[in-house]
């Protein structure tokens, strides 16, 4: 079944139901593209507002990574879903590393918009960062299990070295986010 192309409510209704899948790696790579949604929508309200007309090129830029960021996210979905039902633990390891990596991407497109971004909707920035960082952390818990059960020491200690810097990163972000947007909202 493909869920990107199903209503919500089915999604949430298979996620709540007893099957195998679709499960929380699915649900993390959902919630990431929420995320990158919530990118597009503060810079689709920004664009055209004269305030911002000397952002419009690196918003646009912004925006062409946040759409394309949104159709990754919303594919990794099902491929979760299908990574998890073929019982190949390579498959599982690869899709929610993949999901990690493209947070720790979509989540470096929020800083900008702190400044460049429409003031009346610098909380949906914040709450976008939150998303990443929390699809981000779903997503090392899947890839850590799947480590697990793979068992090659070597290739557990390459990609444990890769996602902690990533979640510093990550982290970072969404640290300096919650401080910038609060300084906005709160005055």
């Amino acid at each position: 079944m493909e869920y990107k192309n199903q209503n919500l409510t089915k999604y949430l209704d298979d996620l709540s139901a007893k099957l195998a899948a679709p499960g929380g790696g699915s649900a993390a790579a959902l919630n990431a593209a929420m995320g990158a949604s919530l990118i597009s929508m503060v810079v689709n309200f920004t664009l055209g507002k004269s305030k911002y007309t000397a952002f419009e090129p690196e918003l646009k830029e912004i925006l062409t990574k946040s759409d394309k960021l949104k159709k990754d996210f919303l594919g990794l979905v099902d491929l979760d879903v299908v990574a998890y039902r073929s019982k190949d633990i390579r498959k599982a390891l690869d899709v929610p590393l993949m999901l990690a990596r493209l947070c720790c991407e979509a989540a470096k497109l929020c800083p900008p918009l702190i400044k460049k971004g429409n003031t009346n909707l610098i909380s949906d920035v914040a709450v976008a960062a939150v998303f990443l960082e929390s699809a981000f952390v779903s997503a090392c818990f899947n890839v850590e299990i799947n480590l697990k059960r793979l068992g090659q020491e070597k290739l557990t200690k390459v990609i444990n070295k890769e996602l902690d810097q990533r979640n510093k990163v990550i982290q970072k972000i969404r640290k300096n986010m919650e401080v910038g947007v609060g300084k906005i909202i709160r005055g």
